[in-house]
C-alpha cells in the first residue's frame, strides 16, 4: 500500500506561495476555500485519493450556495490546486485531468454538465471525439485543406463542418443516406431557423467539396427563405443614444475595483475605442504597445477579420483618453515592450483576451441599468460600432454633408472588405429618418422653386 505524506494547511500555504498573488485579500481569501476542500476531502476518506466522483459532489454541493460564475472562478483554483498536490505527489491521481482528458481541454463546460440535472446526457455533448472520423471525414478534411492552399482562413467553416462530423460520429447508422438526407436529419436535431440555415449552409460546402471532385454530384440549394427566417431570428442591432452612451463611459469609470485603481480607467478606454473607433472586440484584444503612435495621433489594426491592416486616426478625444490610460498603465507596473497587449492586467500578469473584454464589459452594461441583469437578452458589446456607423451618418446630414460620398472610406475604417459590409450596419432610426428627410425637404424646395421659375 502506498502511503502519500500529510495534506494540511502548510500544504495549502505552500501552494498559494507559489501563485505570487499581488495582493494579501487575495491570498487569505483562497486559503480559507482550499482549506474548505481539505476538509470536504477528509470527511470523505479521499484526502490522498479524489476521484471525479467526489469532485462531482463538491460541486453539486456548493453548486447550491454560489453563483454560477463564482463556482466556475474557484472550480479553477481547485483545478490547479489539485494539479500541484499530484504534481508533488501528495495524491494518488487528479480527477480533472481523468474529466479533461474525456470531455476536452475546457473546464467551465465540464462543470456545467456536471451539475446539471442530466449529468450523462451533458458530459456526453463534451465528450471528445477525433476530428474528421466520421464516413465523410476525410472528404471534409482534405476540403478543408485544399481551401487552405488557396489561401482562405477557413476558420468559420472548419467549424461548422466538425459539428456536421460529430452529427455523423455519432450517427453512423446514416452512412447509407444521400447528402441531402443527412443535411435534413441534422437539422432536425435542433429545430430552430438558424439550425437549419447551417445545416443547409454545411450541407452545401460538402456538396460543393464533392462536386469538385465529381462535376455529376449536384450542388445543394440552401432553399428559399432558409436564410431570411434564419436573419429574423436574430437580435436585431441596438443603437445606443447619446444620453445612453455617456451613462456607459460614466459607469465605467465608476466600476467597483478596490484592489486594481487602474480598471475603471482600463474599461473606459475600451469603450471609447469601441465606439469612437468602431472597433471588434478582437481587434481591442489584439493591439500592443507599439500599435499606438501618439506622434501621428494613430493606431495600427492587424490581423482582421477579412486580412486587411489598417491605421486609423484617432480624435483628440480619443487620444487624451488613451494618453492618460498609458499612463495609469506604467504606473500599475505593466510591461512596456512594444510586443505587449495594450490592454493588460497587472493582476492576473496577462493581457484581455476576447471573451474576458466581453464579460466584463458587457457588466458594465449591466451596471449602467442598459442591459438585464440575466440572460443573452439586450444591448450587446458590438452593437456599439453598429452604433458608430448609426451616429456618423446621422452627424453627416446634419452637417450638410451627402453621406453616400463618403460610406467607401466609412467603410475602409471600419475594415470591411466593401462597401456592401458596411450597409449592414445601417438602420434606420426615427433621428436618422429625420435628417435624411430634412435634407431630401432642403434640395426639393429648392429644386421646386428652380422649375416654379421657370413657368
Amino acid at each position: 500500500m502506498t502511503h502519500f505524506p500529510s495534506i494540511d494547511a502548510a500544504s495549502v500555504e505552500q501552494f498559494l506561495q507559489a501563485q505570487r498573488f499581488r495582493h494579501p485579500a487575495t491570498h487569505k481569501n483562497y486559503a480559507n476555500l482550499l482549506c474548505n476542500f481539505n476538509s470536504f476531502l477528509m470527511n470523505r476518506g479521499a484526502i490522498t485519493s479524489p476521484d471525479v466522483s467526489i469532485v462531482q459532489q463538491w460541486l453539486k454541493e456548493h453548486s447550491l450556495k454560489w453563483q454560477a460564475h463564482i463556482l466556475y472562478h474557484r472550480t479553477l483554483l481547485i483545478e490547479r490546486y489539485v494539479q500541484w498536490l499530484h504534481d508533488q505527489g501528495l495524491i494518488a491521481s487528479n480527477p480533472f485531468a481523468e474529466l479533461h482528458r474525456e470531455y476536452g481541454p475546457r473546464t467551465t463546460p465540464i462543470v456545467r454538465a456536471l451539475v446539471s440535472d442530466d449529468i450523462y446526457a451533458a458530459l456526453q455533448k463534451q465528450r471528445r471525439l477525433p476530428r474528421f472520423r466520421s464516413f465523410l471525414g476525410l472528404l471534409m478534411d482534405e476540403h478543408v485543406t485544399h481551401m487552405r492552399v488557396l489561401g482562405y482562413r477557413y476558420r468559420t467553416e472548419e467549424q461548422r463542418l466538425l459539428r456536421f462530423d460529430r452529427f455523423l460520429q455519432y450517427h453512423p447508422e446514416l452512412a447509407g443516406l444521400t447528402l441531402a438526407e443527412l443535411v435534413e436529419h441534422w437539422s432536425q436535431e435542433e429545430p430552430s431557423p438558424y439550425h437549419l440555415f447551417e445545416a443547409r449552409r454545411t450541407g452545401r460546402i460538402v456538396s460543393k467539396a464533392m462536386h469538385r471532385i465529381d462535376p455529376r454530384v449536384p450542388v445543394l440549394p440552401i432553399g428559399d427563405g432558409v436564410a431570411r427566417a434564419a436573419r429574423q431570428q436574430q437580435r436585431a442591432p441596438y443603437l445606443y443614444t447619446d444620453d445612453e452612451i455617456q451613462r456607459i463611459l460614466q459607469t465605467a469609470l465608476l466600476y467597483p475595483s478596490p484592489k486594481a485603481p487602474w480598471r475603471p480607467v482600463t474599461l473606459f478606454t475600451m469603450l471609447v475605442l469601441a465606439y469612437c473607433a468602431g472597433l471588434r472586440g478582437g481587434e481591442i484584444a489584439r493591439l500592443v504597445l507599439g500599435d499606438v503612435d501618439l506622434r501621428e495621433q494613430t493606431i495600427e489594426i492587424r490581423e482582421t477579420k477579412f486580412f486587411k491592416k489598417r491605421r486609423l486616426p484617432l480624435a483628440p478625444g480619443v487620444m487624451a483618453a488613451l494618453k492618460h490610460y498609458l499612463v495609469m498603465r506604467e504606473q500599475a507596473g505593466s510591461p512596456t515592450k512594444p510586443e505587449s497587449p495594450l490592454f493588460w492586467s497587472p493582476q492576473r500578469n496577462c493581457g484581455y483576451t476576447v471573451g474576458g473584454i466581453r464579460l466584463v464589459l458587457t457588466d458594465v452594461l449591466r451596471r449602467a441599468n442598459i442591459k438585464p441583469a440575466r440572460g443573452s437578452v439586450g444591448p450587446r458589446i458590438h452593437d456599439l460600432r453598429h452604433t458608430m456607423v448609426g451616429h456618423r451618418m446621422r452627424d453627416w446630414y446634419k452637417s450638410g454633408i451627402n453621406p453616400q460620398s463618403k460610406l467607401p472610406y466609412l467603410a475602409t475604417y471600419l475594415g470591411h472588405k466593401d462597401i456592401r459590409s458596411t450597409l449592414v450596419y445601417l438602420n434606420i432610426t426615427p433621428e436618422l429618418l429625420q435628417e435624411a428627410s430634412e435634407r431630401f425637404r432642403k434640395n426639393g424646395a429648392t429644386a421646386l422653386q428652380v422649375r416654379e421659375g421657370a413657368l
